[in-house]
């Protein structure tokens, strides 16, 4: 087999391998938002929409950082654990006080705020590492590859701002006003801090050569 030859046959198998990579990206979004939300966050809608304008890549759920009131369960299984109260915008200590009043359960009930986390397919591990590195230079630290296929390769990037305490044990508050206070301030800046590494990112791609 020519040089030539060799070359037309890596093109032709690299135009295939891409043509099902749109396929698959097209697929998949016009399918319906099957998370507990049912549509992308307002505050990282922008970026979201920005990936999935790029020919190498798409978005396959995001979240833009939320606090949360929660129950953990015993199995330890993410599946399992009941959700309380959640919000994607910083949260005062009067509404907090509020879902508190109102717990009737006698499990371990914990507050947490959560960073902002994407999980992004690319067509191939180039151009996945290049977004990775794009991700991670910006903040998004806690990155990496979860999943290699022959025609996509899965991104998880996950920002650092992340805070959790137990506040009920046994369905009895242990943290008082004071604490609380304390406690949803820092996770009001941490959701600020996630936010602004979201339009950072956003600013990045749209500069960059991806």
């Amino acid at each position: 087999m020519t040089f030539q030859n060799q070359r037309k046959i890596k093109y032709f198998s690299g135009y295939l391998e891409n043509l099902v990579f749109q396929n698959q990206k097209k697929d998949f979004l016009i399918k319906k938002d099957k998370s507990r939300k049912g549509s992308i966050d307002k505050k990282i809608r922008k970026l979201v929409d920005k990936i999935n304008s790029l020919e190498n890549y798409y978005t396959t759920s995001s979240c833009s950082g939320r606090i949360l009131i929660l129950i953990m369960p015993k199995s330890g299984k993410k599946q399992d654990t009941k959700w309380l109260f959640s919000s994607h915008y910083e949260v005062k200590l009067s509404e907090i006080k509020k879902i508190l009043s109102k717990i009737s359960t006698k499990e371990d009930i914990w507050f947490r705020a959560e960073p902002a986390i994407m999980h992004i397919a690319a067509d191939t591990m180039e151009n996945a590492v290049k977004l990775l590195n794009t991700a991670r230079n910006i903040g998004f630290r806690r990155s990496g590859i979860i999943g290699v296929r022959k025609n996509k390769v899965s991104a998880e990037l996950i920002s650092t701002e992340r805070l959790e305490t137990i506040i009920a044990k046994k369905g009895k508050i242990i943290a008082d006003e004071d604490y609380l206070r304390h406690l949803i301030a820092e996770a009001n800046i941490k959701l600020e801090k996630t936010r602004k590494k979201i339009n950072k990112f956003y600013s990045s791609i749209k500069s960059s050569k991806l």
